[in-house]
């Protein structure tokens, strides 16, 4: 059994570039997030459960967004990859991409008609243009030239490995039920998918496959190669990918969750939505609703709930929303819940020994009414994993965020 590990922190505010211009960030902080977590070592199962409520990750960095007062709220998407059907556009882009590779025809090129068209299979359509020549390495340059030329944004070699490279996941053997196939992965965990033509780099598809789904983290690519929709491109590839793995023995993998998040007041988000059919997950209840149903409920507020329609939300938060996310508390997690969650009590060398979230909540408040150091106490324990000093309401803010209902 593979031991989750994580430092929480707290919720707090930022700014937001959904609703800027390219290149820059909103003047106030008015994205909030619900609750994070710097995280040392995650198992594939724990961190389904935290994508299924709400959570992403940036590196190690696990984050939750507080949508309720966000001013661009954050809904995670999933495809459901067995019933995907592809669209007109998305054979388009397949066939224009499969000529260009293997006929060097430009992107203005017409497209196909008459049989070839009616004879569009996906899997095999999207194997054409393929070779694999073994492991490849992948730059940060190639990150660099994409934050800068589509994104306007400056970056670093180490801002680079900390976003895309490092990651929490422990690699877990994939227990195929049939003859697992040469290039299906043999593990679950974090995956970087190079793209190459004659030997150049020309884009990277930053993956995680997990139990249930693959989770797209992010997908860069050159700018040289922008006509051929290379982004849309990739997550067609994502979903024969999982599909293929459900097929060989994986039967829970049935979604390819949707790079990042939907965002509906952002037009450049947008483009998830042309993948069905897609799911949102409810950000009160953690129910699964298809877009479709969603679209009406979106465009008429800022906030939308699926589950309780009538708790949606028009216009900008307000002082209101925003003091409610600084001071409300969060609600008290079952004991039995807490009994599954460890905290660090002492690290000795190599060794960690913890005790029960129970237990530590009891000590957390002994120490609170005592006016004892028990606090700074537990954060001495940890320094060596850099840890930070914690206080209870922040605790029982990752607890109820991240106990699965």
């Amino acid at each position: 059994m593979v031991l989750s590990v994580g430092q929480p922190i707290d919720r707090y505010a930022s700014s937001c570039g959904y609703c800027s211009p390219p290149g820059e960030r909103s003047k106030t902080d008015s994205s909030r997030t619900a609750a994070a977590l710097n995280a040392l070592q995650l198992s594939p199962e724990v961190y389904q459960k935290m994508i299924n409520r709400g959570w992403r990750r940036s590196g190690r960095f696990c984050y939750k967004p507080h949508l309720r007062s966000s001013c661009c709220p954050l809904y995670t998407i999933k495809l459901d990859v067995l019933s995907f059907k592809p669209s007109k556009h998305h054979k388009k882009i397949v066939n224009r991409w499969n000529r260009f590779i293997q006929h060097g025809d430009d992107a203005s090129t017409g497209k196909q008609k008459g049989k070839d068209n009616a004879r569009f299979d996906l899997r095999s359509s999207i194997h054409a243009s393929e070779f694999r020549d073994g492991q490849d390495q992948v730059f940060a340059h190639r990150f660099e030239k994409y934050q800068t030329g589509i994104h306007h944004d400056n970056t670093t070699p180490q801002g680079f490995r900390n976003f895309l490279v490092v990651t929490p996941l422990h690699q877990e053997h994939i227990p195929y039920l049939s003859p697992q196939s040469n290039h299906l992965p043999t593990h679950y965990g974090s995956y970087h998918w190079c793209y190459r033509l004659d030997g150049k780099l020309i884009a990277i598809s930053v993956i995680d496959i997990l139990p249930e789904c693959i989770s797209s983290v992010y997908f860069m690519y050159d700018k040289d190669y922008e006509a051929y929709s290379l982004g849309k491109l990739s997550a067609l590839k994502e979903n024969i990918l999982a599909h293929e793995l459900h097929t060989a023995g994986v039967p829970f993998l049935k979604y390819l969750y949707l790079g990042c998040y939907y965002v509906h007041s952002c037009q450049k988000m947008r483009y998830k939505g042309e993948y069905h059919p897609s799911y949102l997950c409810d950000p009160e209840s953690f129910e699964w609703y298809p877009l479709a149903t969603c679209a009406e409920l979106l465009s008429q507020h800022r906030y939308a709930c699926f589950s309780r329609p009538e708790r949606s939300l028009r216009g900008d938060p307000g002082p209101e929303l925003v003091q409610d996310f600084e001071w409300s508390d969060p609600q008290e997690p079952e004991e039995r819940a807490l009994e599954h969650i460890s905290v660090i009590s002492e690290v000795d060398g190599s060794q960690i020994s913890v005790i029960t979230a129970n237990a530590c909540l009891f000590l957390l408040h002994r120490g609170a009414r005592s006016g004892s150091c028990f606090e700074h106490h537990i954060s001495a324990l940890i320094s060596d994993l850099r840890s930070y000093s914690h206080s209870i309401h922040e605790f029982r803010d990752f607890l109820y965020d991240l106990i699965t209902n």
